[in-house]
């Protein structure tokens, strides 16, 4: 035993590395190392011989193995310090630059025109996105016949077979969160409801879902003057232009009466729009007095209330405050017209602070 112990003693102080290490350990005190045989000779001898035998056996196995620990943390400790010693970091050295993604124009503008409406006491009000046939068409005075509950204009969800109640739709405008608001809280009222829409059509200005902001504002005395000054104050507030000028177009719409588009004024220069110049007009929106149908539909008797209510695109107005050439460019996820047109998140609207970051 004494010539075992020097044996692994001395292999295990010389030993240059942790695999080396663990060959010894397994031939020393492995299942079927020296030693460990030694102790399966104790099964064979008498009694006596047993206790002398099996305390220095397991003293050696004892101290091996606490030789091949105490050198396991030595060799740890080597590898640590070659490891301080040839790899180094430089504190001093700047940062590398991590990737930021930036606010999408869509959101952006989102923000700029509820904080615009809000200054002028407009909530924001939101609704779901699969809307019922009633919200989306007939409590807005929508006729059965009208070209938009067509199939071609409008996407339909399934129905089971036999099921025949009118199916949903994705909604194709945000009026019936109006609908909804007029239930909900009542006259008077004054909210904005902005959100996705569907339409289908797809082109260099249309694309099958897009943004729209609709808002209206319900009183005693409300009038289209009112309704005039709203969107001049909004749209010399987005433009970031005093004294813009519009233009009101005598139009029909369902869900209100009278009807009104409204065109801004602008001017085309090498190519260039140009917002509140000239002498040239840009369709923005459509607008008008409510019909009392809808004012009905809301749960609000139109012999005592009246309002107005207005809709328009945000990709659009988008597209013509920042100068984005092409709708279909919002939807495409392409990095570099996201770095290009998007802005910081620390770009808050405000009107005090400005609306374009």
């Amino acid at each position: 035993m004494d010539a075992l112990r020097q044996k692994y003693i001395d292999a295990i102080a010389n030993v240059a590395d942790e695999a080396a290490l663990e060959d010894l350990r397994v031939a020393a005190v492995g299942k079927k190392g020296e030693v460990s045989l030694k102790m399966r000779e104790l099964g064979k001898m008498t009694p006596e011989e047993r206790q002398v035998a099996g305390p220095k056996l397991n003293a050696l196995k004892d101290e091996i193995n606490s030789a091949i620990a105490a050198k396991k943390a030595a060799l740890a400790d080597a590898a640590l310090d070659e490891r301080l010693r040839s790899e180094w970091l430089d504190v001093t050295l700047p940062s590398r630059t991590r990737p930021r993604g930036t606010i999408h124009p869509v959101s952006q503008v989102t923000e700029e025109v509820a904080a615009i409406f809000a200054d002028m006491g407009f909530k924001v009000a939101e609704g779901p996105q699969i809307e019922n046939d009633w919200y989306n068409f007939d409590a807005l005075n929508i006729p059965p016949h009208h070209p938009a509950r067509q199939e071609f204009d409008t996407f339909y969800m399934n129905r089971k077979e036999g099921d025949n109640r009118p199916p949903h739709v994705l909604r194709t405008h945000t009026s019936p969160v109006q609908i909804r608001a007029m239930e909900k809280t009542g006259a008077p009222i004054r909210v904005i409801a902005p959100g996705r829409v569907y339409r289908s059509d797809y082109d260099q200005t249309h694309t099958p879902m897009f943004h729209q902001v609709e808002g209206m504002a319900i009183g005693k005395d409300i009038s289209m003057a009112n309704l005039k000054w709203v969107l001049e104050e909004f749209f010399a507030a987005f433009f970031e232009i005093d004294g813009i000028k519009t233009r009101f177009r005598a139009s029909h719409f369902p869900f209100t009466e009278p009807s009104a588009e409204v065109d801004i004024q602008c001017s085309w220069v090498d190519g260039q729009l140009r917002i509140g110049e000239g002498d040239g007009w840009m369709e923005v929106l459509g607008s008008g007095m409510m019909h009392p149908k809808v004012l009905q539909a809301g749960g609000i008797d139109p012999d005592k209330w009246q309002g107005f209510a207005f809709g328009m695109g945000i990709d659009r107005i988008a597209m013509l405050k920042y100068g984005i050439p092409d709708l279909r460019a919002f939807f495409d996820s392409d990095l570099r017209w996201l770095r290009h047109y998007g802005f910081s998140a620390l770009d808050m609207p405000t009107l005090h602070g400005g609306l374009s970051g």
